[in-house]
């Protein structure tokens, strides 16, 4: 069986490996011991070591968050140092509130909002997929406050305070399995166990990795659900999370959780896209799955509530007990969305939380009801009081905080359903419920990380034609959704992990959905556009379109001339009244002929798209 100590620490680690060993328990069998100094970066040739931001540059399989710890520096400290280590004989360190400090010194910015901090990421080669218990120790000096210890693609460990002058140890059952990760299209082999810990001086004296033989908890679902990725300097309030990283946090170390839910899936394309075919490879008999989906559902009539939905979730727990998996559904949690004319809660998920309450009572499958539960808490607190569990300016994904606090719910619904479930297995499963680490509230304002000024102008015209070169079939009409991923892309901005349901016509599982969620965020597209919150992605573009997306992305990057939309020129009375001050911008700044040339109303090429893009010149 394996098993293998790792020793944190200086060069003369001797003090620390006697500490470290006498405080992990059940130490009883032989080990491999490995010394761990500031200076070893995981490898693959290595097969451990920590993870920053110097090996994620230079090992590409670093940089994919599904097959790491899930974290990564926000895009403009990517080409900059920001976790230095060091090491005493009580283990290795980072001085987390040292670096932000002197980030806010090098930018002359402070950070508002949230206190923010720099994660100690540490990475271990296992043999196989499978689970693992994994024991960490703390050795302190002082007292450390709200430490966060995550493991895997950052499922919740620990939190809580560690006090001064002793040594801390917690033990967590960790789940390594393969995974297709988000924008590829295949099974991506991981064979690595990650473990991460967030406080103002992170530490790690010691870590014990052993085979574990236990139930795992499959998880399928959709962007509410999901292992989000996080960005750092890192804050809670501004990080997306699904609830099923966080409810590890309410599970004793009896059993693991294995997550394959995706931004974006339905109940059919998490099996089309690889996703089901993986949880059906390593799941075994006494496993559990959840399922969860709905929110991306809604949109497709193939998947109408009664309809497809109905009968891939059916299909779900029939082949999950064939498997002798035991197969729980939840209801889809509630989005914070409410009616504007008499500002009644609205609520969108309804008929699909009804269908899981009847396929549990017709199949006999326990039905964990979040669907009332988050919608009920928010319904109580308000809609403005129910913000700080949700992303900024987003009502349908929750951050740390709220996914804590709904995987709470979670907890509670499978102590009541399963609780008195006549399958022992489900027993086991309520008895396996703790009560959590308590309350997880924010420290600070949510506000999202500000780019230093600094930073503002990173790119020139030869880093823009690179990232427009991928464009292929420059002849063929433009649609919406190719000018936009051009358009951000020029404008130097990211799409997104996750999509906030903004239109109903944008599936989360299409390619597109983070671009539009993207520049609907930073004001790119004009809601002329959008009649009855459909956007039309694949409509094509005119020429007059463009060029509003266009201004829009240089607006977010360079000054307009003063009073160039307001100015009168050639092209007033060719152009519809929305595209009006767009297109007077786009003749002022050289985007267009000022001589009235232009055929505003056709439908332009992706080739002109990619030409118009070059001449922003931002």
């Amino acid at each position: 069986m394996f098993r293998k100590k790792y020793v944190f620490g200086a060069e003369n680690g001797s003090v620390l490996e006697k500490a470290a060993s006498a405080s992990v328990k059940n130490d009883d069998c032989l080990a491999e011991t490995v010394s761990v100094t500031p200076g070893n970066l995981y490898s693959p040739d290595k097969g451990f070591g920590f993870v920053t931001e110097k090996n994620r540059r230079e090992q590409e399989l670093l940089r994919i968050p599904e097959l790491n710890s899930a974290f990564d520096t926000v895009y403009w400290y990517q080409d900059r140092d920001l976790s230095f280590l060091q090491g005493d004989s009580k283990g290795c360190f980072l001085d987390s509130d040292g670096e932000i400090a002197g980030l806010e010194e090098m930018t002359g910015e402070p950070m508002e909002g949230e206190h923010r901090r720099i994660p100690l990421c540490f990475k271990s080669d296992v043999p196989c997929q499978g689970n693992y218990r994994v024991t960490v120790t703390i050795h302190t000096d002082g007292p450390m406050k709200n430490v966060i210890i995550f493991t895997g693609r950052r499922r919740l460990g620990f939190f809580g305070d560690i006090p001064g002058d002793t040594t801390f140890t917690h033990t967590m059952t960790v789940n390594v399995c393969d995974i297709v990760p988000r924008g590829k299209n295949e099974c991506y082999e991981d064979k690595t166990l990650d473990v991460t810990v967030v406080a103002d001086r992170p530490r790690i004296s010691g870590i014990l990795v052993e085979e574990a033989d236990c139930p795992t908890v499959y998880i399928a679902g959709d962007s509410t659900v999901t292992d989000q990725s996080a960005d750092y300097p890192y804050a809670p309030g501004t990080s997306y999370s699904g609830w099923g990283q966080m409810i590890s946090g309410y599970f004793n170390d009896k059993l693991a959780v294995s997550n394959h839910a995706h931004s974006g899936l339905t109940t059919a394309s998490f099996r089309q896209q690889g996703h089901y075919a993986i949880v059906e490879k390593y799941s075994r008999s006494g496993d559990y799955c959840f399922f969860q989906f709905a929110h991306n559902d809604q949109k497709l009539d193939s998947l109408k509530a009664q309809g497809g939905y109905r009968s891939n979730l059916e299909r779900y727990v029939k082949e999950s007990r064939e498997r002798g998996v035991f197969p729980l559904i939840v209801t889809p949690i509630a989005r914070n969305t409410w009616k504007g004319n008499d500002g009644t809660y609205n609520d969108l998920l309804e008929e699909y939380a009804e269908v899981c309450l009847q396929i549990g009572q017709e199949l006999g499958v326990p039905v964990i009801d979040l669907h009332r539960h988050s919608m009920e808490f928010i319904i109580k607190t308000g809609r403005e009081a129910s913000k700080p569990c949700f992303f900024p300016n987003d009502y349908t994904h929750s951050n740390d905080y709220g996914a804590y606090f709904m995987a709470g719910f979670v907890a509670e619904e499978i102590v009541r359903v399963c609780g008195s479930a006549q399958e022992p297995a489900y027993r086991l499963l309520a008895d396996s419920v703790t009560q959590g680490f308590g309350v997880w509230k924010p420290d600070g304002r949510i506000v999202p990380p500000q780019k230093p000024k600094m930073f503002e102008e990173v790119a020139g015209p030869e880093e823009v034609k690179k990232l427009l070169s991928e464009v292929d079939k420059l002849e063929e009409p433009a649609d919406r959704a190719s000018v936009l991923d051009m358009v951000i892309k020029t404008a130097r901005f990211f799409p997104t992990n996750v999509y906030n349901d903004m239109f109903t016509d944008v599936v989360g599982h299409e390619w597109y959905a983070g671009t539009v969620e993207c520049a609907y965020q930073n004001g790119i597209i004009d809601m002329a556009l959008v009649q009855n919150r459909e956007f039309h992605p694949l409509q094509p573009v005119t020429m007059e379109e463009l060029l509003m997306f266009a201004i829009n992305g240089y607006k977010s990057r360079k000054t307009l001339p003063e009073s160039c939309g307001e100015t009168a020129c050639v092209y007033d009375d060719r152009c519809s009244d929305f595209a009006r001050p767009y297109v007077r911008a786009a003749a002022a700044v050289g985007l267009i002929a000022a001589d009235g040339s232009v055929d505003l109303k056709r439908v332009v090429t992706r080739g002109e798209a990619v030409e118009l893009c070059r001449k922003m010149n931002i």
